[in-house]
């Protein structure tokens, strides 16, 4: 008899294995499904009312074990631990604004105001039941509660498959919804291989597929979906190449420090992170030393150390993909600016990166072009708005965008920038901030960084259906 397959996360800082999660049976897989199917009826049909209370109650829990989530994130995918406090703060903060929309955004539409004398109109959103959530490893808790939470709220029963990388944060999600009054059956977190992800998608009791990840995890997902029996709804939270540009008239000093956080953070490993920053020409040199001297501060090293602000990338093979990519851009004539001596810690066979600043670049290098995910940035010089406007644009991505101007002492800079806000093709345009979510704002992309929408009111109407009712009272 064959042993059942099993996934082992490494810990990137010290590649030593830190749990090992079995796989299922494709048998036990399908009856896993239909106890999801089975126990979605008897959640949809408790009224809103307690669903959000018990939503509540689940912030309560979580709140409970947030001292233990920092050193076990860290371990699981290398973030500085002194950093996983703000993905804590964000799933709270996320959590509570989806709460205090669901009665509005689930509430059924009276059409009253327009009914005709012995006529009755209404809308219900109704749920799509079983909601397959394939979560990533980068953000664990903010990606996934996105998604998670409002359709446990709008009546949908969840299967929750977290990254290998990642699995105790799925299981501790689950857990803190549990403890609040979640049926085991509506929440199951499912540690699958790509084969068993695959046969999910396709099962015919899942109504609905929400995937966040790379560009190829996306339409191996839709593929499988679109090869199933009947159709099926998937959202798709894909790839960036997310550009900044910084005009002439913005505040130095601030958008320095924001752009190379905005790069950095994370090891860069964020779909909306920082990858490629255009410069007006009058500030181009002072920017870029600006930039380049903060970058040189930084401290690479154990992520398990609280001074630690830059830790390693998720695996060795995502290291050499990144160290790839930048020597290709140096071979292709780009500039790199950091010394990697500065950072002894990134060494070849580590996940330890160094970070790096390229100048010199253009849109035939990758490094411009492809998603990097890791703590590399390239910044070009540009000569005006438009030419800025077209290379943000020139991307297979769309997912964020950024400028940095001084709108609050030049009011045709705030006309400029809804000049850019109308004609960037992205999901997110910001005004001199970036990498950033905020729950009241759609959270979609463009192009290849996917379709769909997370967060805000579209989050609930994704997760939901439109149902009419049509009723003709008076009858003579």
């Amino acid at each position: 008899m064959s042993q059942p397959q099993t996934q082992t996360t490494i810990s990137p800082h010290n590649q030593k294995p830190l749990v090992t999660r079995t796989y299922p049976s494709q048998s036990d897989l399908d009856v896993t499904i239909r106890r999801s199917k089975a126990a979605q009826k008897e959640w949809a049909a408790r009224p809103l009312k307690e669903r959000i209370d018990i939503g509540y109650k689940f912030i309560d829990e979580f709140k409970k074990m947030s001292e233990e989530i920092p050193m076990e994130l860290t371990l699981q995918m290398g973030r500085p631990v002194s950093q996983v406090a703000g993905e804590v703060r964000g799933f709270l903060d996320r959590a509570n604004y989806m709460l205090s929309i669901a009665e509005s955004s689930l509430s059924d539409v009276s059409l009253k105001d327009t009914d005709k004398p012995g006529f009755q109109r209404y809308i219900k959103r109704v749920p799509l039941g079983v909601i397959f959530v394939i979560a990533p490893w980068n953000y664990p808790y903010l990606v996934s509660i996105n998604s998670v939470l409002p359709a446990l709220v709008a009546g949908n029963s969840v299967l929750l498959k977290p990254s290998p990388q990642t699995p105790l944060a799925a299981e501790r999600f689950a857990l803190a919804l549990t403890r609040a009054g979640v049926p085991e059956d509506v929440i199951q977190v499912l540690h699958l291989s790509p084969e068993l992800t695959s046969y999910a998608v396709a099962h015919p009791q899942v109504d609905f597929v929400s995937f966040t990840g790379s560009v190829v995890g996306g339409k191996s997902v839709e593929k499988a979906a679109v090869d199933a029996v009947g159709f099926k709804g998937v959202a798709l939270e894909l790839g960036g190449k997310d550009p900044a540009y910084v005009r002439a008239d913005a505040d130095l000093d601030y958008t320095v420090a924001e752009l190379v956080d905005g790069a950095l953070f994370n090891s860069g490993q964020s779909c909306c992170a920082v990858e490629r920053i255009y410069v007006h020409e009058s500030l181009f040199d002072t920017f870029v030393s600006k930039y380049v001297d903060l970058v040189k501060k930084y401290k690479l090293g154990n992520p398990t150390d609280p001074s630690t602000n830059l830790g390693p990338v998720v695996s060795v093979a995502s290291a050499e993909r990144i160290r790839k990519q930048v020597a290709d851009a140096v071979k292709a004539g780009a500039k790199a600016l950091i010394p990697e001596d500065l950072f002894p810690a990134a060494q070849p066979g580590t996940a330890y990166v160094a970070p790096q600043v390229l100048v010199d670049v253009n849109h035939s290098m990758d490094v411009m072009m492809e998603e990097t995910f890791g703590p590399v940035v390239g910044i070009q010089k540009v000569s005006s708005d438009e030419e800025a406007l077209q290379l943000m644009n020139d991307s297979p991505y769309g997912l964020t965008a950024s400028i940095w101007t001084n709108a609050e002492k030049n009011p045709e800079s705030q006309e400029k920038f809804e000049w850019f806000a109308e004609l960037l093709e992205t999901g997110t345009v910001f005004l001199n901030r970036c990498d950033y979510l905020d729950p009241a704002l759609a959270w979609t992309g463009v192009k290849n960084s996917g379709r769909g929408v997370s967060l805000s009111k579209f989050g609930y109407d994704q997760l939901t259906r439109a149902k009419s009712v049509h009723m003709k009272i008076k009858t003579a």
